[in-house]
């Protein structure tokens, strides 16, 4: 899609630093994400230089909120995006006065899309869950040699069991 006059009429369109700036990101990982079809320009100037719009930003800031806060792969990433594209692809339908027999199929549609999605999710914090046991039962059995050895416990030693029993 190439920027038209009427797209940069109604909002000032960003240049790919001003975003990956804006982002905390930089603009080879926007063109890689790109690449993987995670986020796509809005629009290209005639020498080919991409145009980004606040809705495109909002995508790259969501991104990184999913890698950063929740800790999701790229893939997993895909997972929620795709879902949420086919929620507002949906959403979009069922506003614009269909059928009620059409808004039934349309909300069962909507409804399946984000009960897989929930699946992957749990999927994601039951390796997560099973990862932390894992470390749980390392740090349970060092300790154990720890006293075992008679070594005296550490501020770090004592700030993880704190930690752990929070």
């Amino acid at each position: 899609m190439s920027a038209t006059p009427q797209l940069i009429a109604e909002e000032m369109p960003r240049r790919i630093g001003e975003v990956a700036q804006a982002a905390g990101v930089t603009t080879r990982t926007l063109r890689y994400w790109e690449q993987l079809g995670l986020v796509a320009p809005s629009g290209h100037r005639p020498g080919g230089q991409r145009l980004y719009l606040a809705a495109d930003l909002d995508r790259v800031t969501r991104i990184r909120e999913l890698q950063c806060l929740l800790g999701l792969s790229l893939a997993e990433i895909r997972a929620v995006l795709d879902t949420d594209d086919v929620l507002d692809r949906l959403r979009s339908a069922y506003r614009d006065g269909a059928r009620t027999d059409r808004r039934r199929r349309l909300l069962e549609e909507a409804i399946a899309a984000n009960d897989r999605l929930i699946g992957r999710l749990d999927d994601t914090i039951g390796r997560v869950e099973e990862f932390r046991r894992q470390r749980l039962a390392k740090g349970e059995r060092m300790r154990a040699r720890a006293v075992e050895l008679d070594v005296p416990p550490t501020a770090a030693l004592a700030g993880a069991e704190e930690q752990r029993h929070n």
